[in-house]
């Protein structure tokens, strides 16, 4: 972990380079360190996922609403002022790449982390 899955509308397609927000978002999440100098997020359990909604209904329904729901999913223990602080690094990246949409349209993003004790977790991996 982390991994981040990012929802949104479809209408944002061809205005947003969401490979290069997966990329920046990745980034951003795995230069956090801890007191000691470790990674806070290891860079091989690091994902960051886009997916388009192809339809969507936002407020009003108007063509030019767009919509990104972001969901971190993050083991448990970590301390609420790194938490914070990762946040608005996030959507500091967001709102760096949408900027230039939102003369074009009317954008809201959300961020919410998802911080639970995992029921069952399994791994596999091929090397």
């Amino acid at each position: 972990m982390p991994h981040l899955r990012i929802e949104y509308t479809g209408n944002l397609d061809g205005h947003v380079d969401m490979q290069a927000l997966c990329n920046v978002l990745c980034r951003t999440l795995t230069q956090f360190q801890d007191d000691t100098g470790n990674s806070v997020f290891p860079l091989t359990g690091t994902r960051v996922l886009a997916y388009p909604a192809p339809y969507a209904a936002v407020a009003d329904s108007a063509d030019d609403r767009a919509f990104l729901y972001l969901l971190l999913r993050i083991a448990p223990g970590r301390p609420q002022p790194l938490l914070d602080a990762v946040g608005k690094a996030l959507l500091a990246q967001v709102d760096c790449a949408l900027a230039p949409v939102t003369a074009l349209r009317s954008i809201r993003a959300t961020l919410q982390f998802d911080e639970g004790r995992p029921v069952y977790e399994g791994k596999w991996a091929s090397a």
